[in-house]
């Protein structure tokens, strides 16, 4: 493709006042609108005698930059794209981005404990009214519980440390999802940590939170707890037998592991050869995995701690050979049992419940899924935290997910292939459109491209968005 003027034959203009970039925005604030989500802010999130009545409104401010987020944006700068062009005439009681900088700094944590019970409300108001954001939750469900670091700069960030990544300060959030086997994950629960803070820390209430909210949204059949190693502990164990959940959980290497698989072997138990259609990423090596063996033995869990705290459970165990046996030290043992940890490494999962063997190994590998959630915040609005204040970073983290949850459910009742597309994809062919208004007789006109690849899909989003009544609980 080639431009059809060169720069000198072409003129760039500003001036026309009835031009929108985010033509498909007001689609998707107008399922904000259907879930009153304005309201709900107003009666959930109140700011009292806030410097420079940063409070006030909270509602118009929070919708402010939960567009802005839908749009892309990533910083309070960026909120200035929604005053441009004709977004006045579309939109009204918008707010500066100053003003919204200020709403931030307002908060405290009990402010923004307050907006995690909005995001709960909220995700339960567009799971009822649009069922396939969920699908099948009824059948089986799928709670996958991860943190990430988030670099941020400057000497004047809150809670910004030193932690697992050299030489770089971080905050350190919780993030929680709920999938199913047939749907992308919606963002359940996040929580801001500082930099430095355990990967585990505030886990055990982040989890029973998360739980609580997978069964309001209608996940009454089997639901899976997946985590990576650092949320194998004994007091997250117990909260999900608490709630009836069952665990899928990395439990990294530890003597008594070690000790199950060595035993497991000397008994001559049977190793299942696998072999995997779409070869997946070792989590030690970087290396792509095809084919592995697995096997099953029970194991009880947390053997050290009190009864209420012990796990009764399976570990599921993968092994792939290793490509050089010389470079790992012989484990403890004698003869062959010497060399099985040198010959092959092994990745075992606690799990309970009664899944067959290859089945619960299956639903832990796509514990992945959860990546691609980080992967949409990092190119999202969590690119940057962009407060000096920490509870203004953890506010904004959350308005973020409801951004998310807004964006995804979008996608849903768009249909095709954008239900289970990511959050990058739906922003650019459903959202980041270029119109033109037009008003007459008190209505407007939005005027999208011609053979716009994807109108089809828009015409099916505002149409289920015109018919839908979500019921507010």
């Amino acid at each position: 493709m080639r431009v059809s003027h060169s720069a000198q034959a072409a003129k760039v203009e500003f001036d026309d006042p009835n031009l929108l970039a985010d033509g498909g925005l007001a689609q998707v604030m107008g399922l904000a609108e259907k879930i009153d989500l304005a309201g709900l802010v107003d009666e959930r999130v109140r700011i009292k005698d806030a410097p420079n009545s940063g409070g006030a409104n909270a509602g118009a401010k929070v919708l402010t930059i939960i567009a802005g987020m839908i749009c892309g944006a990533d910083s309070f700068d960026d909120l200035a794209r929604l005053r441009h062009g004709a977004m006045g005439k579309v939109f009204t009681g918008g707010r500066a981005v100053s003003t919204c900088g200020t709403f931030l700094r307002s908060f405290t944590h009990g402010h923004v404990k307050q907006l995690h019970a909005l995001l709960r409300i909220v995700l339960v108001a567009l799971v009822t009214g649009a069922r396939d954001l969920l699908p099948d939750a009824d059948v089986i469900a799928f709670v996958d519980v991860d943190s990430m670091h988030r670099q941020v700069y400057g000497y004047q960030k809150q809670g910004a440390v030193n932690g697992r990544l050299k030489g770089q300060k971080t905050l350190h959030p919780l993030i929680a999802t709920i999938s199913t086997p047939l749907s992308r994950p919606v963002l359940a629960a996040i929580r801001m940590r500082k930099g430095n803070a355990a990967d585990v820390r505030g886990a055990k209430s982040f989890v029973e939170q998360t739980l609580a909210t997978a069964r309001a949204l209608g996940c009454t059949g089997a639901l899976v707890l997946r985590g990576d190693a650092k949320f194998f502990t004994a007091d997250i164990c117990a909260a999900a037998r608490r709630a009836k959940a069952l665990v899928s959980l990395t439990t990294g290497a530890n003597p008594a592991v070690t000790s199950a698989i060595a035993a497991y072997d000397a008994a001559g138990g049977t190793w299942t050869p696998i072999h995997y259609p779409n070869a997946f990423v070792d989590e030690e090596t970087g290396d792509l995995i095809s084919d592995a063996e697995v096997a099953q033995m029970p194991f009880t869990a947390f053997t050290g701690k009190r009864k209420s705290l012990r796990a009764e459970g399976r570990l599921i165990v993968r092994r792939v050979r290793r490509k050089n046996p010389q470079s790992t030290k012989p484990a403890a043992g004698e003869g062959e049992q010497q060399e099985l940890f040198q010959l092959f490494r092994h990745h075992a999962v606690f799990v309970t419940g009664d899944f067959e063997m290859l089945q619960a190994e299956a639903h832990h590998r796509q514990h992945a899924i959860h990546e691609q959630v980080n992967a949409e915040a990092k190119a999202g609005a969590l690119a940057h935290l962009p407060s000096g204040s920490f509870q203004a970073n953890a506010a904004w983290a959350t308005l973020w997910a409801i951004a998310h949850n807004l964006t995804r459910t979008a996608g849903v009742l768009a249909g095709g292939a954008h239900t289970r597309a990511t959050a990058a994809t739906i922003r650019a062919h459903l959202i980041n459109v270029p119109t033109r208004i037009a008003s007459r007789a008190r209505k407007l006109t939005f005027h999208m491209p011609d053979d716009w690849p994807w109108r089809e899909d828009l015409r099916d989003l505002r149409a289920a968005i015109t018919r839908w009544q979500p019921r507010i609980t």
